[in-house]
């Protein structure tokens, strides 16, 4: 099939079918401006989407690759991760060529997101898919006449078969705050991150790529703008508490999300920020 996309339904809100070359696809939800699906050319889903997510808007969809702004986390007043996880996007652009297939989804500050936060903004999330590699562009505008601060992420969920049989790579040398050590500030000293527990990193200033070794699921893994590398698996107890999420599907997943956590990003009246994380099939 020619690289193309198609409007079409996903479990009941509008969404976008993105076709790219050699067979590879992508699944983009307007509610959120999600990307819920990436498939490469071998036919293998590279993301994880739980099968007890819920789409009604009431929550975030479970998986995938949510946006979150202006808030990350619990870290301020405003709903944890922010408010746009739950809103509809528009659909602002869409090409395709030969080899890739572009879609951009935008959003704006209305009288709804003015009660939570007072600023006007509009952000750009811009998807391309290749082959084997998928981008994922956000543009922050400041569209007001006042400078205002936020923190931001592309909470990526990637799919494995085992979580406890995998490595990330990358990550030696940078502090992280370890959430699960009441936000104690460390220096990882190892050459691989492996996953033996809860794990809930924010990785500060990080520079250099990183490398999910995860058998036939392998990704490398960039990021530019992004400041912060935050890395999470719920494990057992966390995971069966999450109503949206199987009990033992933590085994299935581990996200590594390019972020802006703890680094606080400001920006001036009529300037834009943008970062992107990149996803390459190994």
């Amino acid at each position: 099939m020619k690289p193309c996309i198609e409007d079409f339904e996903f479990h009941g809100i509008p969404a976008l079918r993105v076709n790219g070359p050699q067979g590879s696809s992508a699944v983009v939800s307007r509610l959120g401006g999600q990307v819920l699906s990436w498939t490469t050319p071998d036919g293998r889903e590279r993301l994880y989407l739980s099968e007890r997510a819920v789409y009604d808007g009431s929550s975030a969809i479970r998986g995938g690759i949510p946006v979150c702004f202006p808030q990350f986390a619990e870290r301020g007043d405003l709903p944890k991760h922010g408010f746009v996880r739950t809103r509809e996007w528009e659909v602002s652009a869409r090409r395709s060529g030969d080899d890739y297939a572009l879609v951009t989804l935008e959003i704006g500050d209305d009288a709804e997101t003015h009660a939570l936060w007072p600023h006007r903004f509009r952000l750009e999330l811009t998807l391309m898919i290749e082959a084997d590699r998928i981008d994922l562009e956000l543009c922050v505008a400041n569209t007001g006449e006042l400078p205002f601060e936020f923190t931001a992420a592309l909470h990526t969920y990637l799919r494995v078969v085992q979580v406890e049989d995998v490595a990330v790579e990358g990550l030696y040398g940078h502090d992280y705050r370890d959430a699960t050590d009441g936000n104690k500030v460390v220096r990882d000293s190892g050459t691989e991150l492996l996953i033996e527990g809860e794990t809930d990193r924010v990785y500060r200033h990080v520079r250099r790529p990183q490398m999910l070794r995860a058998g036939n699921l392998s990704l490398g893994i960039q990021q530019q703008g992004f400041p912060d590398t935050v890395v999470w698996n719920p494990w057992v107890e966390k995971c069966a508490a999450l109503a949206d999420m199987p009990d033992d599907d933590w085994r299935h997943m581990l996200c590594i999300e390019a972020a802006a956590a703890d680094v606080v990003q400001e920006l001036g009246a009529g300037d834009e920020w943008y970062g992107r994380q990149t996803l390459v099939a190994l």
